[in-house]
């Protein structure tokens, strides 16, 4: 089939060349051809489109369909942090793969601002709203979120429990940091715990404590340490050269992992040879670069985000007027990545007396 070169195809080139009706065209095109359109169907018209170049008018698919095909994510401060890009770029993407603009409003944290991104958001008639927050914490859904789907990104609210939520499995994180160094032979842990405030924090603490009690072995020790390369440096070297030596430490997060390996180094101390050390985060900027490379715990913010966004869309397709299903909080899984810094403890070190 061919047409020319100045005009651009429409929903009817589609069918023509896919051999189906133009109905058929809108409704795969549109998200809604599971269940109406045989797969091999579907296939062909998505193939016809993309031979053709066809894009649909996104005015008259709103106008069809009631809808803006936009959706509304409320941050608090995530925007400008690299966890934070993560999670907005597996939100963004998931939204863009089913004909979505995701529309991001960043509030820098300030009540003020998000009341008002609430209130525009609405005043242009987005299709579901999101909020998003930068660690994981409590949250109160705002009434603005009323009537349309609304669904939490790395936080919650607890006096809502039916509210879709969607977080890092973060007790089960812990957990998997702690059987990494057990399963490597390891029964003298320290967790450099970042600070006891974080909800995150204390999940961590609370999974590699049940693990270290799974096993039979003493009470996991615990140090406030902060997040910071600089944080880790200092609470590693407190515990470094105090008596009883460990084996192994567990860190809140790269950062403070980062801070420990260069610790023991100033120290003197082998990592893996003499100590073990395992991250939290898998940050791009360090895990792998360092030296050695972090055994880590992912935190799944990408994952998140696109969890997210599939589940706003998931209302959506139960039609505009659909009330909320509500599925209460999905613990999103945190993946070991093995790498170098663990290695079974040396004979004669403080796991073997």
């Amino acid at each position: 089939m061919t047409r020319p070169p100045s005009r651009k195809a429409t929903s009817q080139d589609v069918a023509d060349l896919a051999g189906v009706s133009r109905s058929a065209v809108s409704l795969v095109l549109n998200g809604r051809g599971d269940g109406n359109i045989a797969p091999d169907k579907q296939a062909a018209i998505r193939a016809a489109a993309a031979q053709l170049e066809y894009e649909p008018n996104p005015s008259a698919v709103s106008l069809r369909s009631s809808r803006t095909r936009t959706l509304g994510l409320v941050t608090d401060a995530i925007a400008s942090t690299a966890y934070g890009g993560e999670l907005l770029r597996g939100a963004s993407e998931a939204a863009e793969r089913s004909g979505h603009l995701l529309v991001l409003v960043d509030t820098h944290d300030e009540e003020q601002r998000e009341v008002d991104a609430y209130r525009t958001l609405r005043a242009r008639r987005v299709d579901g709203l999101l909020f998003a927050a930068m660690s994981l914490r409590e949250y109160a859904v705002p009434e603005a979120a009323a009537g349309v789907p609304f669904v939490l990104a790395n936080c919650y609210d607890p006096t809502r429990p039916t509210v879709p939520a969607f977080v890092a499995d973060e007790v089960a994180g812990g957990r998997a940091a702690a059987r990494l160094l057990l399963d490597a032979g390891h029964r003298d842990l320290v967790l450099l715990a970042g600070a006891r405030d974080a909800v995150a924090s204390t999940l961590r603490e609370d999974g590699a404590r049940e693990e270290l009690a799974a096993a039979g072995l003493p009470a996991l020790r615990t140090v406030e340490t902060g997040w910071d390369i600089s944080d880790g440096f200092a609470a590693a070297t407190a515990v470094l050269t105090s008596p009883g030596r460990p084996t192994a430490l567990v860190c809140a997060n790269d950062r403070v992992a980062v801070g420990a390996v260069l610790a023991a180094g100033r120290l003197g101390l082998d990592v893996p040879g003499d100590l073990s050390v395992v991250g939290y985060d898998d940050d791009a900027a360090l895990a792998a670069p360092m030296v050695p490379a972090l055994t880590t715990i992912v935190l799944p913010h990408r994952q998140i985000g696109e969890a997210a966004v599939a589940r706003v869309l998931a209302d959506l397709g139960g039609g505009a007027d659909a009330p909320q299903t509500g599925h209460g909080t999905v613990l999103v899984p945190c993946p070991v990545v093995v790498r170098d810094s663990v290695a079974p403890p040396q004979r004669g070190g403080a796991a073997s007396r």
